[in-house]
């Protein structure tokens, strides 16, 4: 169960609560960071194949759109939860040419009381060669800062929205229920694996 409530802090005291929330997302990004390199490639690769078929099935005209982007990046399980301060952490794959040239990990925090853990499936396809030639120069990419990234809404009769296929990157966010477009990605960033 998940339940979000929001602390809205004083004007003085936005600066150092914007402080602590960076700290905590670079700690918990350097502790994931560390065990991540000692997973296994192959299994991510089949997750991340997994999570592929899942969003063509779940996505409508996903495939398509896919088959138009420059890149794919799949994250097959993001973790979000934590009490005061929320974190989200996943590992995941840039396909491009439908192959995997990299490996990364996404990670985000966040201030509120979020009570219980979610699991769900980010996939971004970059639409553009430019943006994608940029996210891959970066070591740190993060959403609102390096780059601004479109969230996919269901628009009239279950279709995507047509203004967001419009823009250089798409996020699409899901579980097994469907489509999420109800939260923000502002603040995740994604840096490479070293292999």
């Amino acid at each position: 169960m998940t339940c979000s409530r929001s602390i809205t802090p004083s004007p003085e005291h936005g600066p150092a609560l914007k402080a602590f929330s960076l700290v905590v997302a670079l700690a918990l990004s350097l502790s994931w960071a560390t065990t991540a390199t000692a997973a296994s490639w192959e299994r991510l690769d089949n997750e991340v194949r997994q999570a592929i078929r899942n969003f063509y099935a779940t996505v409508p005209g996903s495939r398509e759109l896919a088959g138009e982007a420059a890149g794919m990046l799949v994250f097959p399980g993001v973790v979000a939860g934590g009490l005061v301060v929320g974190g989200e952490y996943g590992e995941g794959a840039l396909i491009v040419g439908g192959r995997t040239v990299d490996y990364y990990n996404t990670a985000s925090a966040s201030l509120g009381l979020t009570v219980g853990a979610q699991v769900k499936t980010q996939v971004l396809l970059f639409m553009s060669t430019r943006a994608l030639e940029q996210f891959r120069a970066s070591r740190g990419w993060e959403i609102g800062v390096d780059g601004d990234v479109a969230l996919a809404r269901s628009g009239a009769e279950d279709t995507l929205d047509r203004d967001t296929l419009q823009e250089p990157i798409i996020a699409f966010v899901f579980t097994n229920k469907g489509l999420m477009y109800n939260l923000s990605l502002e603040g995740s960033k994604f840096t490479r694996f070293d292999q």
